[in-house]
């Protein structure tokens, strides 16, 4: 073999490389963006159902305009055990409190 054939065929070499680890970080980037696509996908499902369980009323297994009343076993809103686990690996939990604001005006 000549030394120019040498040249191409480890041009050709580093080449082929370059496109390997280009395409490797092509596919962890799409990865990671699909990972929180899932997760605001996931976000929106279950803010539709707590506003679904909302909206509900008492009668019909609802909150009746609350989260902390209601429900199948009268607790609330509670996630449903298939979507309290995320598909990439992460986790959904639910906390219901009650915010009150006190507030008063003081002019000096």
């Amino acid at each position: 073999m000549g030394q120019q054939q040498l040249l191409l065929i480890v041009l050709g070499v580093i080449i082929v490389g370059i496109a390997i680890v280009v395409g490797i970080n092509l596919f962890n980037a799409n990865a990671e963006e699909s990972a929180k696509d899932t997760m605001a996908s996931e976000g929106t499902n279950l803010a539709a159902l707590a506003q679904q369980f909302y909206k509900k009323p008492l009668a019909l297994g609802g909150g009746g305009n609350t989260f902390d009343e209601g429900g199948p076993a009268g607790t609330g809103f509670t996630i449903p055990a298939k979507l309290q686990t995320s598909g990439i690996g992460g986790g959904w939990a639910a906390t219901v409190s009650c915010w009150i604001s006190n507030s008063s005006w003081n002019p000096r």
